[in-house]
């Protein structure tokens, strides 16, 4: 991983077109600005885990209700 300090409105360019402006440093809170081309897909950390949680759930088989539906046929 890198690592980068900045400052307030310091920016991190990545590539050619994604930007990355901090705008505001507040506590333990830091406000930044993304600019990049619309085609990218921007999501935040704790919503891409909580995604992929529940995505793994929704293939867990419950094996008891598996049994149960194939008894009924």
């Amino acid at each position: 991983m890198l690592v980068l300090s900045r400052k307030v409105n310091e920016v991190i360019q990545i590539a050619d077109n994604i930007e990355i402006r901090i705008l505001e440093v507040k506590g333990d809170t830091v406000r930044i600005g993304i600019e990049a081309p619309k085609s990218i897909e921007i999501l935040r950390g704790e919503l891409v885990q909580s995604i992929t949680e529940t995505n793994q759930e929704a293939l867990t088989i419950d094996m008891d209700l598996l049994k149960q539906l194939m008894k009924k046929e």
